[in-house]
């Protein structure tokens, strides 16, 4: 018998109450692209346009029963994975994925911040390496998270390739390593897709803004292509796309020059 549901995604991220990244970035993506969005917080902050204030990190029992009580009502194929704080929080997540098994799961590992520090502690790094990447249907690094995950620095487009060597050999099964911080990179932003299989790039003019939530929304964004059932090339590319859009339509909300991404103008045909 079919299932009658419709297939829905579901974000574990940190919630951000300016409503540019994170959670809320998540579920804008999802219903730009008509995809049930359900969401489970593993943390939260109080942040705006100029920076984040505060973090929360509720107890993992309480971020379990979030991620169960979506899996036992709704038809998830996609999950995105966002901003996980600590090692202990990364393991309950990788316990809840072990146990429901969706189809897909998407990694953005946000390990980085905008200003360059650190957000996780060793302990936390060595659980997303070894708990989560195995887990993950695709991962979604930028450079200095990559660069942290295989602990070399990555300074040239031959580099990145060789990242995505590095990151398959660690037990990454695809991934999409975004080149926005290259230093080289010229008029253009490439991101690299790589599988065991095959490897494309992905490339599009590169805009003189800074934006905030680009990470979060083009993970979503493959999962959401995902759950419409676009093989995983083309949700990369469609979802790259939908970014790029995104942020040519993007606005100024708060005091700062920081862009907020247009999500809705970016899904319209």
């Amino acid at each position: 018998m079919n299932d009658p549901r419709p297939s829905c995604a579901l974000t574990i991220a940190g919630s951000d109450s300016g409503g540019g990244a994170g959670i809320q970035a998540d579920l804008k993506t999802f219903a730009a692209h008509r995809v049930h969005g359900l969401s489970a917080l593993a943390a939260l902050t109080a942040q705006h346009t100029r920076g984040v204030t505060a973090v929360h990190v509720p107890d993992t029992a309480f971020l379990r029963a979030q991620i169960d009580a979506c899996f036992d009502d709704f038809a998830i194929t996609a999950v995105k994975l966002g901003m996980l704080a600590t090692g202990e929080v990364i393991h309950a997540v990788a316990d809840a994925i072990e146990h429901h098994r969706p189809a897909h799961v998407v990694l953005d590992p946000v390990m980085v911040a905008t200003s360059g520090a650190r957000l996780l502690a060793a302990d936390a790094l060595d659980a997303l390496r070894h708990r989560l990447l195995p887990l993950a249907t695709i991962v979604t690094p930028n450079l200095p998270e990559a660069e942290l995950l295989i602990g070399r620095a990555i300074g040239s487009r031959d580099q990145m390739h060789e990242a995505c060597d590095a990151l398959l050999a660690m037990g990454c099964r695809a991934l999409m390593l975004k080149g926005g911080h290259l230093a080289d990179g010229g008029d253009d932003v490439i991101d690299v897709f790589a599988d065991h299989v095959t490897r494309s790039t992905i490339r599009h003019p590169r805009l003189a803004v800074e934006a905030h939530g680009t990470g979060c929304t083009l993970s979503s964004a493959i999962a959401a292509r995902l759950c419409h059932g676009d093989a995983l090339p083309d949700a990369c590319d469609a979802a790259s796309g939908y970014v790029h859009r995104a942020l040519l339509g993007g606005y100024r909300p708060g005091r700062s020059d920081v862009l907020v991404l247009d999500h809705f103008g970016a899904g319209r045909p």
